[in-house]
């Protein structure tokens, strides 16, 4: 057997070892990328039941215990949609920064009796927020990305 011979196979070797080696890795990283979502679900489920039963608790529920639902509601669509494409969906993020931020509003009113400029400066913020998602939505509609091979097709509206 030549030198050529002994090398073109420890060559061989060497790539099909780091081939096993990086698709065990891959494997490994998408194991705990579900693995994460799913704690991330279930906490969000668990929060949401709690703040439910505190309201049940009570008899009653007010704007702010409601915007707090939507607020699980909304974490919980954003994990639903990062498990089935990959992508974290901006948009979402901005509709519970604009949800918090309301509920902030309606407490700083009904709960501090604050009208002075926070609300203004509150509003301000809200209103950027809605005009951040209004970027997004015009800039996703009118640059689309181009999916990669590995995205699914029947998720189309992407940041």
């Amino acid at each position: 057997m030549t030198d050529t011979t002994m090398r073109d196979r420890a060559s061989s070797m060497m790539r099909s070892t780091e081939s096993n080696v990086e698709i065990f890795g891959d494997m490994l990283v998408r194991g705990f990328h579900l693995l994460a979502l799913f704690a991330i679900g279930a906490t969000i489920v668990w929060a949401g039941f709690h703040a439910f039963l505190d309201m049940a608790e009570q008899g009653r529920a007010t704007i702010q215990d409601i915007l707090l639902l939507f607020i699980y509601l909304e974490l919980g669509a954003m994990v639903g949609i990062y498990f089935k494409t990959n992508h974290m969906p901006v948009r979402f993020l901005i509709y519970v920064a604009i949800t918090a931020l309301t509920r902030l509003m309606i407490e700083s009113v009904n709960v501090e009796h604050l009208t002075s400029l926070n609300i203004v400066y509150i509003s301000g913020a809200i209103l950027l927020l809605a005009l951040a998602i209004l970027i997004l939505r015009f800039g996703s509609n009118r640059f689309p990305s181009a999916p990669t091979s590995d995205e699914k097709s029947d998720f189309t509206d992407r940041e």
